[in-house]
């Protein structure tokens, strides 16, 4: 039986979360998400003691709604004092977020939930709070940042892009002014000046990118005012003032999924007369197998002792670097890599002319990320694009070394018990899972597989018309660019009207998920999928089912579907998804080519799900992996630059 606890007329239900099964589902299927709900079912103890301590605030939070505006801003000076000498006693915090719950109902007409308060004391206590998509943590980390603020602490609020950093700001304004709280914002094209004027500000919100390359500048000027060597900036003077509390929304994005991708200020170099184009040509002649192999998985070439012979044989042609043969075998092997391991509209896009990457977790362009070591000047070559200079590394931090600095770090997503174990060790984050405020109404319709690609597109169209037919809203996500362009293609020819979002479209993201919650629409996505972002239903749409979510490519981490299934049923609307798979799609392929094979006369729902959970585990592993030869190599480079007194690793 689940615990029923009584809260100000609301009850906070401790229940496993299990989402409905469509009736048709098979034994197996049921007993497989039995298992999977169980066990994401269990929340800590942590949380419990959180619900404890936000059942406390019941008799502040009447006591502040009796302030006026300006007793509340006293109230709240006052306050601040307090906790700069006794720290976050829990009577200070509990006054403390009573004076947010009234200032929040004043300005933004809102009352927080008891799920949302005990997210916000777990934010404040340096934990990773996982609460489910649509729960409000936008609102949620409000309550963290303002007590952390009133306690002098420099507040940063990053979130994955400038367009929710801004628009979680102005949401937010009136409630911290009414508190006597300052609030910056940060975009990317903000000057210097600008930047420090926000950072100024007791609470600033900004995207990770932002302020991991701000960090960098201010590193090398303070190198520049020191005398050491280093490139020219706009200023000798810092931006931020100190690292001291960060509350990271969507952190498994940044703490995770980044967390392989250095952040690197570099300076451009001379290089863009190096004949990439012959390289090029070069490796076209070279046999798979005979002269190279291909590792789909780590997205690499790798030449053998054949190849390398073969490529010394072209050592006359060219001039240069190419005469030495290391560096002849590197370039070589990137060129392959080009060739073969990188596709255009699926891991980079060509707009006005320049190759764009499109990065492989959210969907949208990485602004001003190029690959290293000549692989995006190797692709330019290939695609006919214009040959930019190579870079120079001057300054570089990884994410997971850049956010263990901050003197207290928290996060929040919607996804984080896949990887709670990494959260804990390499960052400090304890994972509290939080209850959602209303039961889960979320029906899965099934799970199929099918041998090729053309009868999965056909497969979606059906479910999409069908769905539509019903009066529904239907959001059909996919991997790449050049997957949401196949389904739309489907589409148009079944005469299904329907809107793209991807990366050619991420300008518009904004207004096309605003209307994709209307009847009879149908938006096709990739992984961007409005994250951030909610899905209003029309009246209609909840009344014929909610939002319907088709998954058309399972991702190498399970979370990315967990997000895009997250989508639907949000707030305790109504909802459902289905997954509509091939045996084609780059998840198997790359870690699952055997089973893949052996599998192909068995497509079936059991197929599915061991070709899924092998794929998935050892993507992940490898990924893990990844990220921590990434940090080891990075704190012996920190060693060694040390004792050399200079170095581009911070």
């Amino acid at each position: 039986m689940p615990e029923r606890r009584p809260w100000r007329g609301i009850d906070i239900v401790f229940r496993p979360q299990l989402e409905r099964r469509h009736s048709d589902s098979g034994a197996i299927d049921r007993t497989l998400h039995g298992l999977h709900a169980t066990t994401t079912a269990r929340i800590s103890a942590a949380c419990s003691q959180y619900a404890k301590r936000a059942r406390r605030l019941e008799s502040e939070i009447a006591k502040a709604g009796r302030f006026s505006n300006e007793e509340l801003q006293s109230e709240a000076a006052r306050l601040a004092y307090e906790i700069r000498v006794e720290g976050f006693a829990p009577e200070l915090v509990s006054r403390s977020f009573a004076l947010v719950q009234t200032a929040a109902g004043r300005h933004l007409g809102i009352r927080y939930f008891p799920v949302q308060l005990i997210g916000g004391l777990a934010l404040l206590d340096g934990c990773f709070v996982e609460m489910a998509t649509g729960e409000g943590k936008t609102v949620t980390a409000a309550l963290a940042a303002a007590t952390a603020a009133l306690a002098g602490l420099p507040v940063h609020v990053i979130t994955v892009n400038d367009y929710l950093a801004g628009r979680d700001a102005a949401q937010l304004a009136p409630l911290y002014r009414a508190l006597g709280l300052s609030i910056g914002v940060i975009q990317h094209k903000d000057e210097p000046a600008a930047r420090r004027a926000a950072y100024a500000a007791d609470i600033t919100y900004v995207a990770n990118k932002e302020i991991g390359f701000d960090y960098l500048r201010d590193h090398i000027a303070r190198a520049r005012r020191a005398g050491k060597r280093g490139p020219q900036s706009n200023s000798g003077e810092t931006v931020l003032r100190g690292l001291g509390y960060a509350i990271v929304d969507e952190a498994d994005s940044a703490l995770i999924d980044e967390a392989r991708t250095p952040l690197i200020i570099a300076e451009r170099s001379d290089e863009s007369r190096f004949p990439y184009a012959a390289v090029l040509d070069i490796a076209r002649s070279l046999e798979n197998r005979t002269h190279y192999r291909i590792d789909r998985a780590h997205r690499a070439a790798q030449l053998t002792e054949a190849g390398r012979d073969e490529i010394g044989r072209h050592a006359g042609a060219l001039s240069g670097l190419w005469r030495h043969s290391r560096a002849r075998e590197e370039i070589t092997e990137q060129a392959l890599a080009a060739l073969h391991l990188f596709e255009c509209d699926r891991h980079y896009i060509l707009r006005e002319g320049k190759v764009e990457i499109v990065d492989e977790y959210t969907g949208r362009v990485a602004e001003g990320r190029n690959w290293e070591r000549g692989l995006h000047q190797l692709i330019e070559a290939k695609e006919g694009a214009k040959i930019t200079a190579q870079n120079t590394t001057v300054a570089r931090i990884t994410y997971q070394s850049f956010f263990r600095r901050y003197v207290r770090l928290a996060g929040m997503s919607g996804t984080a018990k896949e990887h709670s174990a990494e959260f804990l060790g390499v960052y400090g984050l304890k994972v509290v899972r939080i209850p959602t405020n209303r039961p889960v109404r979320r029906r899965c319709m099934g799970r199929t597989l099918h041998r090729r690609s053309e009868a999965r597109w056909a497969a979606v169209a059906d479910a999409a018309a069908r769905e539509v037919g019903r009066g529904r809203a239907v959001l059909i996500g996919t991997r790449s660019v050049s997957a949401s362009e196949a389904v739309s293609a489907v589409l148009t020819a079944r005469g299904l009207p329907h809107t793209v979002l991807n990366a050619r479209q991420d300008q518009n993201e904004a207004d096309i998920v605003a209307v994709a919650g209307e009847a009879g629409r149908i938006t096709v996505a990739t992984n961007m999928a409005g994250r951030g972002t909610d899905i209003r239903l029309t009246p209609e749409v909840m009344m014929r089912g909610g939002l319907h979510v088709i998954l058309t490519e399972y991702h190498e981490s399970s979370r990315i579907d967990r997000q895009l299934v997250g989508r639907c049923a949000r707030q305790g609307d109504p909802g459902s998804w289905e997954a509509i798979v091939s045996l084609n799609d780059e998840l198997f392929r790359a870690h699952a080519g055997r089973l893949t094979t052996a599998l192909q006369n068995w497509p079936n729902r059991i197929a599915l799900e061991v070709l899924r959970r092998a794929a998935q585990f050892r993507a992940e592993s490898r990924h893990a992996r990844d990220r921590r030869t990434l940090l080891a190599v990075e704190r012996a480079a920190r060693r060694m630059f040390a004792f050399a007194g200079e170095g581009a690793w911070l």
